[in-house]
């Protein structure tokens, strides 16, 4: 007769070989490889062969940085690997060259490539891009500068309890990706260090930010074509740009952005707070399905604003209008005070105007009396507690 297993049994047996899996997972440490916990010591080799020993390890894998500074170049972590299960812990931090030319010129510093369950756990990146941020205020001729940590073609990756200091350009993006979580994450620089976006997200799905705090030089976070099934919530912006939508609709063929939650965020001191903001030229992108909720602005220059003519320095665009069609946009619980007289500003595309735009519950006050709202091309709806007064049609 064939006796039923109990489920507590097979319980028990899942966690025995969960345990046995944990015993089995080897840890590479990158003092072992040669690392010297000084930055003055440059520890890239040491750290790469940690990481190429994780990737060819068939079994779960962990590459430790203990504490210390460690300096590093440019490094490339490519993937696939033999497994699915590589955790970076951090306990240290990594430290760029000082010297921005070392990787200035490079495009990111740190790049995971096609990694598939790579897990990154507390510690601190400084890119050291104030020598970098001068020379680009001086008007010499300076690199570009390099992203801090890039996510390319990748999926299933968790970064959790991260710092990020003085990246040359963007702390992080995530590019070509699917199912990412970051959580717990820092980013800090100076307030006007330029192009240094705290989080950028293009060309990816499923993506989930939380309980994070961004105080930068440009968007805390920035949305790019092509993102899809983004969660924002529980996130400090200040000081910085806001978090922003766009700038989309550079080129004609384009992805769009749809199904974007952002709640529960706060901004202090930022140039804005919830911003969309296309280029005025045609194009074929969207953004549709956009869900604000539960943010609080503190002396914000323009806490809700959707721009479809942006036009930096009045090139490649004058007397253009935006392509890109705004639609199913919703502003819920928005409160707070406004750095000056217009609190709400649609300023949507003659060709495609904003449509199903809805407010509720949005309470926005400038010097302690009524801000003020201003619409062109864009409709919707309100609900509960409207100021200013909607100009929505």
């Amino acid at each position: 007769m064939h006796m039923p297993i109990h489920p507590n049994f097979m319980a028990l047996l899942f966690f025995f070989f969960f345990c046995q899996s944990l015993a089995f997972a080897t840890t590479y440490n990158i003092l072992d490889f040669g690392a010297k916990p000084h930055a003055n010591s440059d520890s890239t080799n040491s750290l790469s062969k940690a990481w190429s020993l994780a990737c060819a390890s068939t079994k779960p894998s962990t590459v430790y940085i203990p504490q210390g500074r460690f300096l590093l170049k440019n490094l490339h972590f490519k993937g696939p690997c033999r497994n699915k299960a590589i955790t970076f812990r951090i306990d240290g931090t990594l430290v760029a060259p000082s010297d921005y030319n070392a990787i200035g010129n490079v495009g990111n510093w740190l790049l995971f490539e096609g990694a598939d369950g790579v897990t990154i756990r507390g510690g601190t990146l400084d890119g050291q891009g104030a020598p970098l941020w001068a020379c680009k205020k001086s008007g010499r001729n300076c690199p570009t500068g390099a992203t801090t940590l890039g996510f390319s073609n990748s999926k299933n990756v968790a970064v959790s309890g991260l710092r990020s200091l003085n990246s040359q350009m963007f702390h992080i993006v995530i590019n070509g990706c699917e199912n990412v979580k970051l959580q717990g994450v820092k980013v800090l620089a100076s307030g006007n260090s330029p192009n240094t976006d705290g989080i950028h997200v293009q060309l990816s799905t499923g993506i989930t930010i939380l309980n994070s705090k961004i105080s930068t030089g440009d968007d805390c976070i920035s949305i790019g074509p092509g993102a899809t099934n983004l969660w924002i919530e529980n996130v400090g912006c200040g000081p910085g740009h806001g978090i922003s939508i766009g700038s989309l609709g550079k080129d004609y063929e384009e992805a769009g952005v749809r199904n974007v939650t952002v709640k529960t965020t706060t901004f202090k001191n930022t140039q804005n707070g919830l911003r969309i903001k296309t280029w005025a030229r045609p194009s074929k992108g969207f953004v549709k399905g956009v869900f604000f909720q539960h943010a609080v602005m503190t002396n914000v220059q323009n806490p809700i604003v959707i721009d479809q003519n942006y036009c930096p320095d009045h090139k490649n665009c004058p007397g253009q209008v935006s392509g890109v069609k705004i639609s199913d946009v919703t502003y819920q619980d928005i409160q707070g005070t406004s750095a000056t007289q217009v609190a709400v500003k649609f300023d949507c595309s003659k060709r495609s105007p904003c449509q199903g735009i809805r407010l509720e519950d949005v309470k926005l006050s400038y010097k302690n009396r009524a801000a003020e709202a201003s619409c062109s091309n864009a409709a919707g709806t309100t609900a509960g507690i409207i100021e200013p007064s909607s100009c929505l049609y």
